[in-house]
């Protein structure tokens, strides 16, 4: 079993101080780009207010081209990158996703920095094809994905189960584990600097890697190269641990992690569960299942629950029983991927409450916020009551903001992006009778979208004032698309 790669981490408690990106390589990527401002109307103000909220959080945190982790971090995370172009950036500032993606890459050979959950970015680079169908891009990203795999492969595979090894996604601070990870004299805050991490196997890791290789396989068959086959074989050996050893059927859950004594923990992993329904471990069914059944929060669903036992409601862990919005963002694309209407909406009303009112947010997305209160609270990362330290909820976090613009954009408007098309299969909550959104660029149109109506049933479906039989728009448009959709 081979010992992973170890990476410099981002669990620092001096939150105040910015991370400085590497010069050299922006001096490579810079490009000039311009900005786009998307342009929403709707009958609740809410959420026009904190959609264009989002917009601007993204767009403040763009630096030099590349789009930042937050108001107070850099933008050297391949997580962050990858899921805020994921989220919305590939779609709204391609040029700041493309060179925000190429920015945690070494020469565009492979994908550097943290080793355990970078195959993200194989997944984002995907997506980012789907969006701009750039063929050059994808020529570049899937070489790079390809090295990196294999590195991983080499690295991180734990042959006994058939699993990587690793901590799990984002999750980079010791709280975000259990005891049986956790080394309680170890005063430090870092995952890997708690030696039984290492090889631990983890539900959301496992499934990045899952939907990885279907992504290379994707790759694979739109560039011809023949290794599509390999790769989706992979992908489905990989899943079938996934199931044997992370979900039970009987109890239709999934575990959160095996620890390295080969002991499971079955704490609810939302990024892990959401993941797994996403990239197709479950059959709709058990899918719809596992979101109906999940455990939650008044303000939505916790990153990781319950808590822990060194920790508490009245000290929560940081990476352990809070509302992280990433992860509710995932978990309502879940949602809405199991026409699960009710949990979708409870999520997007949450982070729009979490983002807006003045006693949470207060017009500002946070990192984190208390599961219980609501409250802006970075929460407790250490046990040692001599290094208890209670970290700050940093402003301005762009994948809270992203999680947000995607609950709209993939949730309520429907967008669903393939290389060959775009399809809208949009959504309207009980309180949204009416959404617009113009000067939205896919490829080489510009979208026009207009909803009316209630629910998720199309009564109709046109573009530029012409029924449609298929609600799709698909690559090879240009001018201008004015689409009009009404529900019933």
């Amino acid at each position: 079993m081979a010992k992973p790669m170890i990476n410099k981490h981002r669990e620092n408690p001096l939150h105040f101080i910015k991370y400085i990106f590497i010069g050299l390589f922006l001096l490579v990527v810079s490009k000039p780009f311009s900005v786009s401002a998307q342009k929403i109307k709707s009958d609740n103000p809410s959420l026009v207010d904190a959609f264009n909220l989002a917009v601007n959080t993204v767009d403040i945190n763009v630096r030099r081209g590349v789009l930042a982790a937050g108001g107070d971090y850099g933008g050297e995370w391949v997580r962050d990158i990858a899921i805020n172009s994921w989220n919305c950036a590939s779609l709204l500032r391609p040029q700041v996703a493309e060179n925000s993606l190429w920015s945690v890459t070494i020469k565009k050979d492979s994908v550097g920095h943290q080793y355990w959950d970078k195959n993200i970015w194989t997944i984002a680079a995907m997506n980012h094809y789907k969006v701009t169908g750039d063929k050059a891009f994808l020529v570049s990203a899937y070489r790079c994905a390809k090295n990196t795999m294999k590195d991983l492969e080499h690295f991180t595979y734990d042959e006994k189960y058939g699993l990587f090894m690793g901590p799990s996604v984002f999750n980079d601070g010791i709280a975000g584990y259990p005891a049986s990870v956790y080394d309680s004299l170890n005063n430090s805050s870092f995952v890997l600097d708690h030696p039984r991490s290492h090889t631990i196997k983890c539900l959301s890791t496992n499934a990045v890697y899952f939907e990885a290789y279907k992504a290379l396989a994707e790759m694979s068959a739109i560039l011809n190269d023949g290794q599509k086959d390999a790769f989706n074989q992979k992908a489905m050996a990989l899943k079938t641990q996934i199931l044997k050893y992370l979900y039970n059927e009987k109890e239709n859950k999934f575990y959160y992690l095996i620890d390295s004594k080969g002991k499971i923990d079955q704490s609810q992993e939302a990024l892990g569960v959401s993941f797994a329904i996403l990239f197709g471990i479950v059959d709709t069914r058990q899918a719809a299942g596992i979101v109906s059944h999940a455990t939650t929060s008044s303000h939505g669903i916790p990153s990781i629950t319950p808590d822990f036992e060194r920790y508490s409601a009245e000290k929560p862990g940081r990476h352990n029983r809070v509302i992280w919005p990433i992860v509710n963002g995932f978990f309502a694309k879940a949602a809405i991927a199991t026409k699960n209407y009710a949990v979708f909406t409870a999520e997007l009303d949450n982070l729009t409450h979490l983002a807006l009112d003045e006693d949470k947010g207060n017009y500002n997305f946070r990192e984190i916020y208390n599961a219980d209160t609501g409250l802006p609270d970075g929460g407790w990362q250490r046990k040692a009551t001599a290094n208890e330290f209670h970290w700050e909820s940093l402003k301005n976090q762009t994948w809270s903001a992203t999680a947000y613009l995607n609950m709209v954009l993939t949730g309520v408007v429907g967008l669903k992006f393939e290389p060959d098309y775009l399809s809208i299969t949009p959504f309207l909550p009980d309180d949204v009778h009416s959404l617009t959104i113009n000067e939205l660029k896919y490829r080489n149109t510009t979208l026009n979208i207009t909803i009316t109506g209630k629910g998720d049933h199309v009564s109709s479906f046109t573009i530029n004032g012409k029924k449609q039989k298929e609600i799709k728009v698909y690559a090879t448009a240009t001018g201008i698309q004015n689409i009009n959709i009404n529900l019933n």
